[in-house]
């Protein structure tokens, strides 16, 4: 079994929410053939919690608005560190960067395929983490000098 179009779809407005807010290190994993319960998870990185948490409500206003869903779970939106996003077809894992080196998704995932992904997604995992971002969590260009 693979991931449908509709985990696709969701992965893809996903995953250009989270480079629309600087995230680094997007990856998508097939997962469907190892789990009933979802069909795909899409991993993102961030340098702070602030960034984190912009991140995951950037990956729900997108969703909401392109393809009229709503996750059906929420986790640790207190913390900032690590944000679960469960829309059933996916799960949306925004990590701290911290974290994500910690608990390494992506390390116990690697069986599984990756997913295509939108090209500002995939130029992510060359971001630095400490890229820019203002309060809200959007880029903010380097000043030239």
């Amino acid at each position: 079994m693979t991931a449908t179009d509709r985990s696709q779809d969701l992965i893809n407005v996903a995953a250009q929410a989270a480079a629309d807010k600087l995230a680094h290190d997007i990856i998508a994993f097939d997962v469907s053939d190892v789990l009933s319960i979802t069909d795909a998870f899409l991993i993102a990185s961030a340098a702070n919690d602030r960034q984190v948490r912009a991140i995951a409500e950037e990956i729900e206003d997108k969703l909401r608005e392109e393809l009229d869903v709503k996750p059906v779970r929420r986790e640790g939106e207190r913390e900032g560190r690590w944000i679960l996003l469960d829309y059933l077809d996916i799960v949306v894992h925004v990590q701290h960067s911290e974290e994500r080196s910690f608990y390494s998704l992506d390390r116990l995932w690697k069986d599984c395929p990756e997913l295509p992904l939108p090209a500002d997604a995939l130029a992510t995992r060359n971001r630095p983490e400490g890229a820019r971002t203002d309060a809200a969590g959007n880029a903010v260009a380097e000043d030239e000098s």
